[in-house]
């Protein structure tokens, strides 16, 4: 048994947990995430609009759903790293948009990998590894050469069948991560100014702005209603898409020994949602059918789960013992229809958006109530978000000037205040800040309180701030100095800047020559002839073999100068189940300052 402890109510409680020994036989596991989806879109969890989507619900139906389900930050890359690490971002070094090449923890690949896994990945790969080379055993974004069209629902019934089939051939049980695109920006036929842009990608039903309902959060006008139709229709969109992958996961005849976990990354890509730490930011619709464990069609309404414990709980569920470092505890007893105590709240945290801009929140969230931590209001900084570039943003700041209710609201957005309490059962779409209504003084200290606990407990670095919060200074001495990092950081990047002249000239450094067929368990030999002039003297040629599925085997450094060719020998693996082969190469001393990358082929391989 594990002692396991855990903030709640500004208290520790610590109880026992299962062994991991107590998990049934070890199961595949499939992870289906949506990007940028509300709870609340998803019929199974109360979506007003009926048939948003049907597929998903069917899942719900089937397996179990969590209400209270959260994940930890409202943007994509950080989220997921707290999904596959077990930790929160300040204990990753994920904490943004960018990667961390040297982890010092393990990642839920290695775990798999370790426990005789093959584990393969469809989409936001680069946000779900913190570290290059990725080891994932496959990328399903790429099949047979051909990169993956993300919005399109059959190119998911591809991506899962490839990673199934792969995972057969070699005699391992899967675990696949199969991230769908929508409903992220691009909407479905959304163009640039709004207006309906061709898509073949076409969802099994479409919405018009007439009949969708416009969230408490947001208002009502036309261009709102356009927006949310385009976002409605890629929800179906994304239904569909879940739809194509449950048929793959049906027809291999791995449905019943299959765990399928569904939830959300984070919010809508709205304003009051994507990108922050309210109610509608995090919360997310969190849905597990566990085959012989999970009782069908049950909702656990009592407990609160987040992002953080989602690896622990697949360890538990295969039998994996836990490595040091969870941030996260098993919420598996609760899958088996146990209960667990201190499940009473959730800790959520927000550093960066995707350009770098430094926003730090906090935010500690129980079933009835959300306390929020700004430092980053000072009543001038400006909060920059994804959500600035939407239709309904723009809406709400030409209609500022003549509403003061949506001139609020736009204040609040901008600007934000160093504290919010929000009474969540009463008001999910956050419209009422109570902080200083002394009717609610009691549980404002109960929140604050668990939010020291959980910052004390995570060495959460922004725990100074925090007690010094009544202090401005304090306040802006941090934002400023996490804000200088992240510009330090950013600046440090290698980046591969050329002009369109430089790019013109660089076309013609080298051309990459394939054969069009190869044979498995043979050499392959691939010509460069290059062109390079003289002031570039010896150059490195970084030449790499792939799988169909985009998966290296094997990459070959040479250097040469001036004109010729260069022969790249590969040895083919002859028992692999290898059907097609790409050859990618480039020019320069590292990829992120090369001067010249081409990939070709498919290459078919034959017997």
């Amino acid at each position: 048994m594990k002692l396991i402890c855990t903030a709640t109510l500004g208290l520790v409680g610590c109880w026992l947990s299962q062994p991991a020994s107590a998990a049934v036989e070890p199961q595949n596991i499939l992870i289906v995430t949506v990007d940028d989806m509300n709870c609340d879109s998803v019929g199974a969890f109360g979506c007003k609009l009926p048939g948003t989507t049907p597929n998903i619900d069917k899942l719900a139906a089937e397996g179990m759903r969590f209400e209270h389900a959260h994940v930890q930050v409202g943007n994509c890359f950080p989220s997921r790293n707290v999904l596959l690490s077990g930790r929160y971002p300040h204990n990753t070094g994920v904490e943004g948009f960018y990667q961390v090449t040297k982890p010092n923890y393990p990642h839920m690949v290695d775990l798999m990998k370790q426990a005789g896994y093959f584990v393969g990945i469809r989409g936001k790969a680069t946000h779900s590894t913190p570290y290059h080379p990725y080891a994932w055993d496959a990328d399903l974004s790429v099949i047979d050469g051909h990169k993956q069209d993300i919005k399109n629902a059959r190119s998911y019934y591809l991506s899962t069948k490839r990673g199934i089939e792969l995972a057969v051939a070699a005699e391992k049980p899967f675990c696949l991560n199969v991230n769908i695109s929508d409903p992220h920006k691009p909407f479905y036929a959304m163009g640039k100014q709004g207006g309906v842009a061709k898509d073949s990608n076409v969802p099994t039903y479409v919405f018009t702005p007439e009949e969708v309902p416009v969230p408490g959060f947001l208002f009502d006008h036309p261009d709102v209603r356009l927006e949310l139709a385009h976002y409605y229709s890629s929800v179906r969109r994304a239904d569909d898409c879940f739809a194509a992958i449950i048929k793959a996961l049906n027809e291999s005849g791995k449905r019943d020994e299959t765990v399928i976990i569904f939830l959300s990354d984070h919010g809508m890509p709205l304003p009051f949602a994507k990108t922050a730490l309210w109610n509608h930011s995090t919360r997310t619709p969190w849905i597990v059918s566990w085959p012989g464990v999970t009782k069908a069609g049950t909702t656990d309404a009592a407990h609160m789960i987040s992002a953080v414990d989602m690896l622990p709980t697949i360890c538990d569920m295969t039998g994996i013992d836990h490595p040091k470092g969870f941030d996260g505890y098993s919420f598996a007893p609760l899958l088996r229809g146990g209960n667990l105590p201190n499940r009473e709240m959730v800790y959520k945290v927000y550093n960066e958006n995707s350009g770098g801009n430094r926003s730090p929140m906090r935010s500690v969230q129980s079933r009835s109530f959300g306390y929020l931590f700004n430092p980053w209001s000072d009543g001038e900084r400006i909060f920059k978000t994804a959500t600035t570039g939407t239709l309904t943003f723009r809406a709400m700041q030409k209609l500022a000037s003549s509403d003061k209710a949506i001139a609020a609201r736009l204040e609040l957005f901008q600007h934000g205040v160093p504290e919010e309490f929000y009474d969540y059962e009463n008001d999910p779409d956050a419209l009422n800040n109570i902080i200083d209504d002394p009717k609610y003084s009691r549980q404002l200290a109960e929140h604050r309180a668990a939010m020291r606990d959980f910052m004390e407990r995570t060495k959460d670095p922004i725990l100074e701030v925090f007690d010094q919060r009544d202090d401005a200074t304090v306040r802006s001495a941090y934002v400023n100095r996490v804000q200088a990092e992240a510009d330090a950081r950013r600046k440090s990047k290698p980046r591969n800047k050329q002009t369109q002249a430089q790019r013109r000239r660089n076309a013609r450094l080298f051309q990459l020559a394939i054969p069009e067929k190869a044979v498995a368990g043979a050499k392959l030999v691939v010509t460069i002839e290059h062109r390079l002039p003289p002031q570039l003297k010896s150059q490195q040629f970084h030449v790499t073999l792939k799988d169909g599925s985009g998966k290296r085997i094997e990459r070959v450094v040479k250097s040469t100068s001036g004109q010729g060719e260069l022969l790249v020998t590969f040895q083919i693996p002859g028992d692999s189940g290898l059907t097609s082969l790409t050859v990618s190469a480039f020019v320069g001393a590292d990829y992120s300052s090369n001067l010249l990358h081409r990939t070709e082929g498919p290459i078919q391989v034959g017997r």
